[in-house]
């Protein structure tokens, strides 16, 4: 199964994400609190997906995007935006970023989403 990355500012968004995607058989290899932490931790953990909240502190969604393709230019990345962000979703998708998912979310859309950002990689 595929190794995730979450990053999300709020702790209780990165245990709902771990729980959804862990009871589902995916391994979370790490956890970011910001946009900084998740191209640090892309770097060194190399996960297959990584879910990214846009608005975090040090360095926004975003940006961290742009920081991950730049490394790794095939990056899996989906990003976790709240209703109304749509300007943000589509910079974010324009960066790099392969899909989102809007918060608050269900379980089956995020897994829906992951499996359809994997499948184009392949």
């Amino acid at each position: 199964m595929a190794r995730i990355l979450v990053a999300d500012d709020a702790s209780f968004m990165r245990m709902m994400i771990r729980e959804i995607v862990e009871e589902e058989g995916y391994e979370v290899v790490g956890e970011a609190s910001d946009g900084i932490e998740a191209v640090d931790m892309y770097r060194e953990l190399h996960p297959d997906i990584v879910t990214m909240d846009i608005v975090m502190p040090r360095r926004s969604g975003i940006d961290a995007v742009r920081g991950i393709v730049e490394l790794e230019p095939s990056a899996c990345i989906v990003m976790c935006s709240a209703l109304g962000q749509e300007t943000l979703v589509s910079e974010s998708l324009q960066a790099g970023a392969r899909d989102f998912i809007v918060k608050p979310f269900k379980p089956e859309a995020v897994l829906a989403t992951l499996r359809e950002a994997l499948e184009k990689d392949i």
